[in-house]
């Protein structure tokens, strides 16, 4: 079940970079992330009624779906489509990349889990292997003031996406599932921005041709009524630190389906780069080995 979940995450969010891009336009990108989480809240909160599995939540467990959908449904996406207008998409699928670390770094601090060093060096190759696949575009970048900007940002949202995951861990811990969670928190995300919106004075247009209506219904229900269930369902049952790499794996399917859909070419240090992400792969998962004391019974 973990593994067709991961792949499943994997599979959608590395795609989503295309209904993304579509949703550029007319439409202001916070009032487009208010279209998206809002219709997903939606189409969770009628699943759940209808089907009768929406579980009561006290007082406290809807502070942190709030905190939640601050942290996964509003300031961390507002962070990494501000920083991409300044910096190279690589650099943010490499910084947002960390959140494996930080998971694993987060977990020990809050929920006091050892940090298991077969983790931290698959982390480590993971992030290395985005290096060298982004390596052209990140050379390419001369640093400037826009840049350090774009990098704050985009350590600040990866920051916000891991504060989430231990949110979505602790809601877990408690017995909520993550299709409830996400759905007061992502009604809760998109109702804050919303708020943003009409606070700054952001227009609320609508484009009514197949680009945007599709892209935003690929987001809407594969990107995130299914996407974020998927991964945060394997934050529960695997750990924060494992279910993250998954941010290592994104830019390397949306790599491939650039490669078929826009002509990406592959190059020796891309390839060297994807050998290097799926050791890293290998690392995270491999279950640490138990070593028995000499003239110890196993139970």
């Amino acid at each position: 079940m973990n593994i067709t979940l991961y792949l499943l995450t994997v599979l959608i969010w590395g795609t989503t970079w295309i209904a993304l891009k579509l949703q550029l336009g007319e439409v202001a990108i916070p009032v487009s992330i208010v279209y998206r989480f809002g219709l997903a809240a939606l189409i969770l909160f009628a699943l759940l009624l209808g089907t009768g599995k929406l579980q009561k939540v006290n007082r406290r467990g809807q502070l942190i779906c709030l905190a939640q959908g601050l942290c996964l449904f509003c300031v961390n996406f507002m962070c990494f489509y501000t920083a991409s207008q300044w910096i190279p998409t690589g650099l943010v699928a490499v910084v947002f990349s960390t959140a494996t670390l930080w998971n694993a770094l987060n977990a020990r601090i809050f929920f006091k889990q050892q940090i298991a060093r077969n983790v931290v060096l698959g982390g480590t190759l993971g992030l290395m292997g985005l290096a060298c696949l982004f390596w052209p575009e990140l050379a390419g970048h001369s640093a400037s003031r826009e840049t350090l900007i774009g990098l704050a940002l985009t350590l600040l949202g990866t920051l916000c996406f891991s504060a989430g995951n231990m949110l979505s861990s602790l809601q877990q811990k408690a017995g909520l599932r993550p299709l409830t969670t996400n759905a007061y928190g992502m009604l809760y995300g998109a109702t804050m921005l919303c708020v943003y919106c009409l606070l700054s004075g952001t227009p609320f247009g609508f484009e009514w041709n197949a680009r945007y209506i599709g892209s935003l219904l690929y987001l809407v229900v594969p990107g995130s009524v299914i996407g974020f269930t998927a991964y945060l369902t394997l934050v529960g049952r695997m750990g924060p630190e494992r279910a993250a790499y998954c941010t290592v794996l994104f830019p390397v399917v949306a790599l491939n389906v650039s490669a078929f859909a826009e002509g990406y070419q592959w190059t020796a240090p891309a390839l060297m780069g994807l050998v290097l992400v799926m050791a890293g792969n290998v690392l995270v998962f491999r279950k640490p080995r138990v070593i028995v004391p000499v003239g110890a019974k196993l139970a």
